[in-house]
């Protein structure tokens, strides 16, 4: 375990964002799912002068929800509330503290369960909060790289700024891939993995599903998600998802939106023009960290993984996760999606930025050539300007391929 792990663990590349952000909104929502460090980060970015308060307290839990104003009274800003979800109805005491106030960087929140907490937000929060999401540690973070402002999107000139060093090696990777990027098991070496992910998943089953969620059999859900870590980076097809969780096709909808909801995984849009067909087609299932979907699959080693059925997908998972951390740790929002047409050429990602479309392919090689992005030529048909491509592999260091081509090794995302 590199040692600027253990004695930089929370120099988190949203950290700064999160300090500039609270200093123009009243209020700062961090979400993501669970043990990916919102509370750490938080607690440790915060000044002495700002509280520190879990709702996880069952006791300061059952304030919060039966004398609201109590709490705020209790635990004036500038505060930190941690697991806010447990206690909505704090939202529109919140709202009327900042109205009366009229201050930044008031209230510091967190929650584990982005989509329940809109509500709230939307009621009580619009235009006072600022909502970020939080994914594990970065494939930079974990190597003590400097961060960069700017997410990523493939460009010929990122090549010029990449250094000239070896990447890990093949079974390194996929250590990484099996592992995941939950920064308590990162912290601890990878010690007890097993361990971590089965208690990571009673207490997401206990706390999030059965409390939370409302999903009754916690077995058949359980089956469900084993169901679905076996499909990340494949489409999304419920009925033969209910067929093998041993349920119907209308609960597993159901409960794919649970999952969604606490960020265990996120759905992929294909890329339509007609944006109202983006939002009928199928879509593509990704696990938000590939070490739970490699433990759902029982995949004790990462050689295993590396050799089996999923070394493709999960590897695919993995360069999509580290894209979305780039952007959200950032800050942003970005508008990927994945690209099949009617003759079935496919992409596996694109990126939409300023009306240009950015190809990218994932692929477990280490010398892609051109041929590898020959499906690229069939964005040009849907009339929009289509810039540099990549080829995201296991080449040693970044190259170009074409005039509007390069090879990206994996770990330089």
């Amino acid at each position: 375990m590199p040692e600027h792990i253990r004695e930089h663990m929370m120099d988190r590349t949203m950290g700064p964002f999160i300090e500039s952000v609270s200093r123009t909104f009243p209020v700062l929502m961090l979400t993501g799912m669970r043990q990916v460090g919102k509370s750490t980060l938080l607690e440790m970015l915060r000044a002495r002068e700002r509280k520190f308060v879990s709702l996880d307290d069952l006791s300061d839990r059952e304030i919060a929800r039966t004398s609201p104003a109590l709490f705020i009274q209790r635990y004036e800003p500038p505060v930190v509330i941690d697991e806010i979800q447990y206690a909505p109805e704090l939202f529109p005491y919140i709202k009327i503290y900042v109205d009366t106030h009229r201050e930044n960087g008031l209230f510091w929140l967190t929650g584990s369960q982005k989509f329940q907490l809109m509500k709230g937000v939307r009621e009580s929060l619009a235009g006072r909060v600022a909502i970020l999401d939080l994914l594990g540690f970065s494939c930079r973070e974990m190597e003590g790289r400097p961060f960069t402002s700017v997410p990523f999107l493939p460009s010929m000139d990122s090549v010029k700024n990449l250094e000239e060093k070896p990447g890990p090696s093949l079974l390194e990777l996929y250590r990484r891939i099996w592992l995941g990027s939950f920064p308590r098991l990162i912290v601890q070496g990878g010690e007890n993995r097993e361990i971590f992910y089965r208690s990571y998943l009673q207490t997401y089953l206990e706390r999030d599903v059965r409390g939370d969620l409302g999903v009754g059999s916690e077995i058949k859900f359980y089956n469900f998600i084993r169901a679905s870590a076996v499909r990340s980076g494949c489409l999304l097809n419920y009925a033969g998802l209910a067929r093998d969780a041993g349920i119907d096709a209308r609960t597993a909808s159901a409960w794919m939106s649970t999952l969604e909801r606490s960020g265990v995984v996120k759905l992929l849009e294909p890329y339509y023009n007609n944006i109202t067909k983006r939002m009928v087609k199928t879509p593509k299932i990704y696990f938000m960290d590939t070490g739970l979907a490699a433990y759902l699959a029982n995949m004790d080693t990462p050689e295993a993984l590396e050799a089996g059925y999923l070394t493709g997908s999960l590897l695919e998972t993995y360069v999509f996760v580290e894209i979305m951390k780039s952007y959200w740790h950032n800050g942003r929002e970005p508008s990927i999606f994945f690209f099949r047409d009617a003759d079935q050429k496919e992409i596996d990602f694109v990126i939409e930025r300023n009306g240009t479309l950015y190809p990218i392919d994932v692929k477990k090689t280490g010398a892609p050539s051109r041929a590898d992005a020959k499906n690229f030529s069939a964005l040009r048909k849907l009339g929009k300007p289509v810039g540099p491509g990549a080829i995201v592999c296991l080449r040693r260091t970044a190259a170009p391929l074409a005039e509007d081509l390069l090879a990206l090794p994996v770990w330089e995302l």
